[in-house]
């Protein structure tokens, strides 16, 4: 029996992916959502293109769907009834906090006949930001809000500094409220380092986003 992995491309899917498989746990899919409007990963603004590359870098093949806000639900549960079955016995999920989260992922997929695992859930969000760091994963600052991030940070790693950044101005060090997204380019899971070589930075909607013009798989 196999496990799929629910991946935005972000450090928390990442992590508790990394975390399931080093607790034997067989992957044989990542599962990504991106919007069928804009081809990306919503609030994150990760295009569709550098998820595939990043599942390249991985070596898991890649499911990877559009949705739509008014019909995400059925259109989750229909991309992931595909791999049910073909023997699916559950789902990995980044969750660390939020309950309505985790009550919406329970019953979803207690509804596929599946279970919902949640590797983070309930432990400190500094524990958690400082281990994936220590465990040698890189990740870039891809979209924050503008009101509570400064725009220096877009673009940037996550690391001490940025960690003691977040502390000093009261921010939740994961971003669990969405308080900032990123995209992991390197670490234990990868094969090869993901290399952005173009980017710039723009405002949307009262956050910043960075648009990853130029990219390529370092060997």
């Amino acid at each position: 029996m196999s496990y799929i992995a629910s991946w935005s491309g972000g450090k928390d899917s990442c992590f508790a992916c990394y975390k399931a498989i080093s607790d034997g746990m067989d992957i044989s899919h990542l599962v990504n959502f991106i919007s069928k409007e804009h081809k990306r990963v919503s609030f994150h603004g990760t295009e569709a293109r550098l998820i595939q590359l990043q599942a390249r870098a991985i070596g898991i093949p890649l499911l990877q769907k559009e949705t739509t806000p008014e019909e995400y639900e059925q259109e989750f549960k229909e991309a992931v009834k595909g791999l049910v079955q073909n023997g699916v016995k559950g789902m990995v999920f980044g969750d660390i906090y939020l309950q309505e989260h985790r009550d919406w992922v329970e019953r979803v997929c207690g509804e596929l006949g599946i279970e919902a695992i949640e590797p983070l859930w309930g432990r400190a969000t500094e524990e958690i930001l400082l281990e994936f760091i220590d465990d040698g994963f890189e990740a870039i600052i891809v979209s924050a809000n503008s009101d509570l991030i400064d725009e220096k940070w877009i673009g940037r790693k996550v690391d001490r500094k940025f960690l003691e950044y977040l502390k000093d101005s009261h921010i939740d060090l994961c971003g669990e409220n969405g308080e900032y997204h990123t995209l992991v380019i390197d670490g234990p899971l990868f094969k090869n380092r993901i290399e952005l070589t173009e980017t710039r930075t723009i405002m949307r909607d009262g956050y910043w986003f960075l648009d990853t013009l130029k990219y390529s798989l370092q060997s």
